[in-house]
């Protein structure tokens, strides 16, 4: 399975797991929405985290970029605000703020320990080796357990701000909210696929 069908396939999930409803996900999408177009008409302006300190930050944004990468078909975590997303939930809702924390924290001191720097500063292969070692829980050694929870969380809430911003709306193919002239009934096809006239 490719990284980005298995990205839809969270992100349709029930986020009961998460502790926020679908309802407040929309809200910190259309949040982000605001935020980026504002950023977008003021050339130069950077996004300035509420929540996150210094290097909390770069970390999320290399890892939300390493969980949905930028392709031929759409743009990166980054490209789509996932971190002003995660941002934002983090912000609002004070429950993801512990395992947020020290998942981070985790990780970064994980780098330090095998690499000598923080995970932003390690090299793209040194990354992939930590997030390799978090991101299948089923083949994860015990010691690595407080990464794999917190990626695994991580890995959901990125899939969920992606595909709920303008550009994961438009990988997935969405052609919602698109008004019609005028409406002509369902089409043939359909009706004779469900034995309805």
């Amino acid at each position: 399975m490719e990284r980005r069908d298995l990205m839809k396939l969270l992100a349709g999930m029930p986020v009961g797991a998460l502790a926020i409803s679908h309802g407040d996900l929309a809200d910190a999408a259309e949040h982000v929405h605001k935020v980026m177009e504002e950023q977008a008409q003021k050339p130069g302006s950077t996004y300035k985290p509420k929540w996150f300190q210094s290097l909390e930050w770069r970390t999320v944004r290399v890892l939300a970029d390493i969980v949905i990468p930028r392709d031929a078909v759409s743009g990166s975590a980054t490209d789509a605000g996932v971190p002003e997303f995660l941002d934002y939930i983090v912000q609002y809702y004070p429950g993801h703020q512990p395992r947020m924390r020290e998942g981070l924290g985790w990780l970064n001191a994980e780098s330090r320990t095998r690499f000598g720097v923080p995970f932003p500063d390690a090299t793209a292969t040194q990354r992939i080796a930590i997030v390799e070692d978090i991101a299948w829980p089923a083949k994860a050694k015990p010691a690595h357990r407080p990464g794999v929870v917190f990626f695994t969380a991580f890995r959901d809430l990125c899939a969920s701000g992606f595909y709920t911003s303008r550009i994961g709306v438009k990988d997935i193919g969405y052609q919602g909210n698109v008004p019609q002239a005028a409406w002509t009934g369902c089409p043939t096809a359909p009706r004779k696929h469900l034995g309805v006239d």
